[in-house]
């Protein structure tokens, strides 16, 4: 899945560890969001949204597979 959060993150002057700590969870939680290497819980994706006052959909995007 990709994401915006790295993005968001760096315009808010925050680390990762910042962002864990607001979040509740461990910073390389955040690395792994933030590599693609772990889609996060639907309830950390509302806290994540509710964080950044924007939707779901505006930080997280499907990655699409083309199969014909």
């Amino acid at each position: 899945m990709k994401n915006r959060l790295k993005i968001l993150r760096a315009e808010r002057d925050w680390t990762q560890a910042d962002l864990a700590d607001k979040l509740e969870v461990s910073r390389q939680t955040i690395n792994a969001i933030e590599k693609g290497k772990y889609d996060p819980s639907l309830p950390l994706a509302f806290k994540v949204a509710r964080l950044f006052e924007l939707t779901i959909e505006q930080i997280f995007e499907e990655e699409t597979t083309h199969e014909e």
